[in-house]
């Protein structure tokens, strides 16, 4: 969208339309830092209004303000005449003002009403304010009249005028009575828009004394009251019902004028009994929509904004139940003068032509009149580049010094306009307004404008360029009318430099702007859907990212809010944290991240949930002898839905005070129809659960006993336990208050053995949940049967439950116990089952039981543990699995039941076979030499058989692990040892050794050693001292660490650990290297270095004549310099003392300076002012630049000679001059201690314009070789 700017340069922008030859513009702007001394005709500001109604009481005020260069003079007319505002004294005008302030008091405001008009002049032409009315307010006294009593029937319609005193403005109208209450107005009784009073028929409430018409005038807040209307109704001759009939506007038709853009107000007021309704409507039309509303008890239709279209019919009808009627009002629509294209001023350069239009319009259609400088164009000089036609003005080929303002007059009956422009022409060189190396910064993808505001007569022409390249108008780049460059979808390659050139024949002008395009800020984490129970803690994220270049600011909203002042709202970085929340926090929560030039939002809802508030209004119904109705009302859900109903029960007869819960039933359920136990005293209450968990109970209902019964149910879980040979125990749970169904409760206790034909053996027992039965046979089986019975009888019949008696040991082992050996680790054994006769029970199973009693290789030194397994009763064979090889084992076996084992089988006796020995114990390798070494062992632990002898391998390594041939030796079963001779010097060899026995071989064990250097073969050839050798393959890669005064070397090393060592020496040093032993590691420490040097540092290993035989690469490194302690100078005793020192020097000497001057005595420059006539006007000497005497008449003297650069500052070279060229114009001055005052300036000779000079980086004017 264009931006429109007024080319007024303190609003900052210019537009300028050009239109062919015919140049339009609006006002030139005024900035004097811009445009100094730029002619510009008067232009009316600010006047008071056309109608103008003054209160009598304050003084009259006429504004007119009005701006030009130069500033305008102001002169008035009243009625037509001019009127000397000096010749008043009452009346004064407002300096650089046209204002007028007129002194009414001891006058009458009555003298100066009339018709003024104000007249502002400058030299380029004069400006003319609209006809300002000036009338007094009026607020008369009410005439004065005798009110006679208004006599009513009944029924009958009625008007009570009010024809209050003409004021102005016209007063407003109420009805009150004697105690200032406004009367009450309906539909029967209203006020008409004259301020009349109407009654549709009247009541009999209608009679009263007190009908008081009031009005009040608005300007000078003064109220008027009629005589009170007394109103007599009568009653003896009412009267009847009628149909409506118009009481205003009477008749069925009437006529209302309404000017365009005013308000209509048509007013329908009917008689008629009962009172009449009325309706509006628009004939062959509608209701204009938005603009009409109804009053006064729908008899005034009011439309607002009054257009052309609102005039036609209008019909109001008023009906009642006897019949209707209706008015047609016509509604004539006139307009005052209004513009279409009211005239604007025009700035052209000579030679330039241009157009002053003028279209109004109007019902009736205004008069179009001119005037020039407030004189009727056709009086006026006669001017051949203006002519008239079609009722605008034609200028062509202008001349410079036909600056003039025209005046436009439109007006018919109903009003006027008076309109100014002015006419300058002026040649003036473009000025680009926009400021200069304005940086304008916008989002990706968002639309760019770069302004070009400029100023010129003849119109600039504008042209755009991006870092020196031309800007088209196209679909990338569109300039619009006013020059703006618009980028559409701004990317950030479109970031950069951008001029504008603004040309005219006078000259071009250069203006640089800079684009950047940023990244978009976008939430990357938004706030989620919260749903928090109260108390606890709820966050919301709001996570994102920006451009660098942006600083966001984050805001977060509560229902579009701000959060309220609550120390629970922490606002973090990127979150808010909302802690012990409360119900009241619940809503919607919004993230605005912000920064200045965009924002991103989202918004998430925090649900604060509990648990659920507890049901009330229990109630119990539909009573029966076992069952009754629970109802209840269900408490506020707490923004969790009620998921169940818990109900619970109270006995207070067999459990007071506990609760126990019954049922549970649907949250979307309010009844529950509840099966009840006899003999019960219920209470019940009622818990609710949403997702949060359980309410508080609800109150409990009323208590509800049931009456006794005999049992319904008897005892549970009856169990028959035989726990001796001669008995068995019945056991059963015993039945609850609640079960027991009366007083009285007992259980019948019956058992009989099985399979036997005898009676039931019985007995009742309370309170007791087991009966022991005695003298029972061994394991044999009974029925047993266990009821209830109470006060009102027996339970129902009991189910009868089969068991045994006790159980005894078993009396018979197992036989025929087999063991089969099939290898050194397994072994199969069997027996033959015991008869059932002899378990005296149930059978559990068999007991296998095994043990080492030695090895056959050696004597054991204490015996092992047995060892047992368990089989089912069904089972007679089993594997015997882990068998120590070479061994002697014992077993034997017996059958157990619920009582326990019964007597062992005969032990029997196995020996298992040789298997292969275990590993070589305490492998080691000794007396390592240059080519041999030795390999030592220990025989297995385990030999599991007869060693016949050892497997013995070896084989080389390499430091990467890989291994070279194998080499095998076969040793006797009595060998704890083996020399290898021949080996390679300085290598690592891999040892395996294997035990072996008639069975094979056992598992392998393995070692490394490695072989000594061979020293006489690493001393040829010699090493030069100072010089390591090329590094072996003993050493890895090394690595160090410094710190601020030692350093840390580590390195890989394949070799013996001794005989290594670090040696150093400093960097480009002559020194001889240091060597420090390492003793074993891989890691070593050097301390002592020195900050800020360079080192050498290498690795070695030595022979056993410390030589050198294999060395690393010498590592470089550098030790950091220590951070320098700085000396704070002022804190430094030395330093204070000496200043101090000097200090009290100065003072002394400037005492003594004091004391010589007082007694008249001459030192240096006071016998340098003596050399002058007039010391007292002599601040300082050329030749010297000593000081004269202060003196305050030249304070504010300038130097001598001195003065000060435009950019205040001193240029290097002038450094050395005297005193007098560091004077500071006209404020050069000491302060008491001496010191000067003021800024350096320059040598005397120089040029003072010198520091305004610039240079100019190359643009595109310069390449257009139209710059001026």
């Amino acid at each position: 969208m264009d931006r429109k700017r007024s080319c007024t340069l303190c609003g900052g922008a210019v537009m300028l339309l050009l239109l062919g030859h015919m140049t339009n513009a609006l006002e030139v702007p005024l900035d004097p830092k811009v445009l100094e001394g730029l002619p510009q005709p008067p232009t009316i500001t600010h006047q008071s209004p056309k109608d103008y109604i003054i209160d009598p009481r304050e003084n009259i005020i006429i504004h007119c303000e009005a701006k030009g260069k130069p500033h305008p003079s102001f002169s008035w007319t009243r009625n037509g005449t001019h009127f000397d505002v000096e010749k008043d004294s009452k009346v004064i005008m407002k300096p650089n003002s046209g204002t007028l302030v007129i002194d009414i008091s001891g006058e009458k405001a009555e003298a100066y009403e009339g018709v003024y008009q104000c007249i502002a002049r400058n030299e380029h032409g004069s400006a003319l304010s609209n006809n300002i009315v000036i009338r007094q307010s009026r607020s008369p006294l009410w005439s004065k009249e005798k009110v006679e009593p208004i006599t009513v029937q009944r029924g009958m319609s009625l008007v009570l005028q009010c024809r209050p005193p003409a004021g102005l403005p016209p007063p407003i109208i109420f009805w009150m009575d004697n105690n200032f209450q406004r009367l009450p107005q309906n539909s029967r009784v209203s006020q008409a828009l004259n301020g009349d009073l109407y009654f549709s028929n009247v009541l009999m409430d209608d009679n009263r004394n007190d009908y008081i018409c009031y009005a009040r005038f608005p300007h000078t807040q003064t109220i008027q009251q009629k005589q009170p209307i007394t109103v007599n109704v009568l009653d003896n001759s009412p009267s009847g019902e009628r149909a409506p009939t118009f009481m205003q506007p009477p008749g069925m038709h009437s006529t209302s004028m309404v000017l365009k853009g005013d308000t209509l107000q048509l007013e329908c007021i009917a008689d008629g009994l009962p009172t009449p309704d009325i309706s509006w409507s628009k004939v062959n039309g509608e209701l204009p929509s938005g603009r009409f509303s109804f009053h006064s008890f729908q008899k005034t239709l009011k439309i607002t904004e009054v257009t052309d279209a609102d005039g036609g019919d209008y019909r109001c009808l008023a009906r009642n139940r006897l019949g209707s009627n209706h008015h047609i009002i016509t509604v004539v629509v006139r307009a005052a003068p209004f513009w279409i294209s009211a005239p604007q001023n025009l700035i052209l350069a000579p030679k330039e032509s241009g157009m002053l239009t003028c279209r109004a319009d109007g019902n009736p259609k205004p008069t179009v009149t001119w005037s020039v400088n407030g004189i009727p164009i056709e009086n006026s000089h006669k001017d051949p580049s203006r002519k008239i036609e079609n009722g605008n003005i034609i200028l062509s080929d202008v001349q410079t010094g036909s600056s003039a303002v025209y005046q436009c007059n439109a007006s018919n009956e109903y009003g006027y306009l008076l309109g100014n422009a002015f006419v300058s022409v002026l040649a003036e060189p473009p000025r680009v307004l926009t400021p200069p190396n304005h940086v304008y910064s916008v989002i990706t993808n968002s639309r760019a404008l770069l302004d070009c505001a400029s100023f010129g007569s003849p119109l600039p022409k504008i042209t755009w360029f991006k870092n020196g390249q031309s800007v088209l108008d196209g679909d990338l780049y569109i300039i619009h009318k006013n020059n703006t460059l618009e980028i559409n979808v701004a990317r950030p390659v479109h970031s950069g430099k951008y001029t504008c050139i603004a040309s005219n024949s006078l000259g071009n002008k250069e203006n640089h702007v800079y684009l950047e395009v940023k990244e978009p800020t976008r939430i990357l984490r938004q706030p989620e859907y919260k749903v928090v129970q109260r108390n606890s803690v709820a966050e919301f994220e709001c996570k994102v990212k920006h451009d660098p270049t942006l600083i966001p600011s984050m805001i977060w909203l509560k229902d579009n809010m701000e959060l309220p002042d609550d120390s629970r709202f922490e606002v973090g970085s990127d979150s808010l944290t909302i802690r012990d929340v409360r119900e009241d926090d619940e809503g919607n929560y919004t993230c605005i991240r912000n920064t200045t030039l965009d924002q991103d939002s989202a918004s998430a809802m925090l649900t604060v949930v509990e648990q659920p508030d507890p049901p009330t209004d229990l109630e119990l119904t539909d009573q029966r002898e076992h069952s009754v109705r629970l109802t209840w009302t269900p408490g506020y859900e707490n923004n969790s839905p009620i998921q169940l109903f818990l109900i619970q029960y109270e006995d207070s007869l067999h459990k007071p005070g506990v609760w126990v819960n019954m049922t549970e039933v649907s949250g979307t359920r309010t009844t529950v129809n509840l099966e009840l136990s006899p003999y019960v005293y219920y209470s019940f209450r009622v818990l609710a659960l949403n997702e949060v968990g359980l309410s508080q109970p609800s109150a409990p209902s009323r208590q509800y006993r049931t009456n006794p019964a005999q049992p319904d149910v008897n005892p549970s879980d009856v169990e028959v336990i035989g726990t001796s040979p001669d008995s068995l125990t019945i056991t059963w749970k015993e039945l609850t208050g609640l079960e027991s169904n009366g007083p009285g409760l007992q259980y019948n206790v019956s058992w009989r053995q099985k399979d036997v034909d005898q009676q039931w053996n019985s007995l009742s027992l309370a309170n007791v949940s087991q009966y022991v039965v005695t003298g029972t046979p061994t394991f044999t089986p009974y029925e047993v049967t266990v009821q209830a019975v109470n006060d009102y009888g027996p339970g129902p019949t009991p189910e009868v439950v089969l068991g045994y008696s006790g159980e005894d040991l078993p009396t018979m082992a197992p036989e025929n116990v087999k063991v089969s050996v099939q290898n050194g680790t397994m072994a199969v054994v069997s027996w033959d089952a015991v008869p059932l006769s002899t378990v005296q029970g149930r059978l559990n199973g068999y007991k296998v039981s095994y043990w080492n009693l030695r090895s056959l290789h050696k004597q054991d030194p204490e015996p092992k543990k047995p060892q047992e397994l368990i089989f089912q009763e069904n089972e007679t064979e089993s594997l015997l699995l882990g068998l120590h090889p070479y061994s002697q084992y014992n077993l034997n076996i017996r059958a157990f039941n619920g009582k326990g084992d019964g007597p062992s089988s005969p032990n029997q006796i196995f020996e298992t076979p040789e298997g292969v020995p275990g590993p070589p114990a305490d492998l080691k390798v000794e007396n390592l030499n240059l080519d041999s070494l030795v390999v030592k062992w220990a025989p297995p632990v385990e030999y599991n058989g007869h060693l016949t002898g050892y497997l013995f391998k070896y084989q080389p390594i390499n430091t990467t692990d890989e291994l070279g041939p194998l080499k095998e030796l076969l040793l006797a079963a009595n060998e704890t040892s083996v020399t290898l001779d021949n080996l390679k010097h300085s290598t690592r060899y891999k040892f395996y050794l294997n035990a072996k026995t008639v069975k094979g071989y056992g598992p392998t064990v393995t070692e490394e050693g490695v072989t000594i250097m061979d020293e006489a073969l690493i001393r040829h050839p010699a090493v030069e001292a100072g010089k390591a050798p090329p590094a072996g393959r003993m050493f890895g890669s090394v690595n160090s660490s410094v710190e601020e005064n030692h350093a840390v070397i580590s390195w890989e090393y394949s070799g013996p650990d001794r005989n290594v060592y670090v040696e150093y020496v400093v960097d480009n040093s002559k020194d001889p290297w240091k060597t420090e032993y390492v003793n074993g590691t891989r890691t070593y420490q050097i301390r002592g270095l020195k900050p800020g040097m360079s080192y050498r540092v290498r690795v070695v290993a030595k022979d056993h004549s410390d030589a050198t035989v294999h060395s690393t690469e010498e590592l470089l490194i550098t030790v950091p310099a220590m951070t320098s302690k700085q000396v704070d100078i002022a804190t430094q005793g030395w330093f204070i003392g000496l200043m101090c020192a000097i200090a009290l020097l100065i003072l002394v000497l400037l005492i003594v300076c004091f004391i010589k001057r007082n007694k008249g005595g001459k030192y240096p420059v006071k016998e340098k002012e003596d050399a002058h006539q007039d010391p007292e006007i002599q601040p300082m000497k050329d030749d010297d630049g000593t000081f004269g005497e202060y003196s305050d008449t030249e304070d504010h003297k300038p130097l001598k000679g001195s003065r000060t650069p435009s950019n205040g500052t001193v240029k290097k070279d002038d450094s050395d001059d005297s005193l007098v060229d560091y004077g500071e114009g006209g404020d050069g001055q000491f302060n008491e201690d001496g010191s000067f005052i003021g800024q350096y300036s320059g040598k005397k000779e120089k040029d003072t314009a010198e520091g305004n000079e610039s240079s100019e980086a190359p643009s595109p004017v310069n390449a257009m070789n139209s710059f001026v």
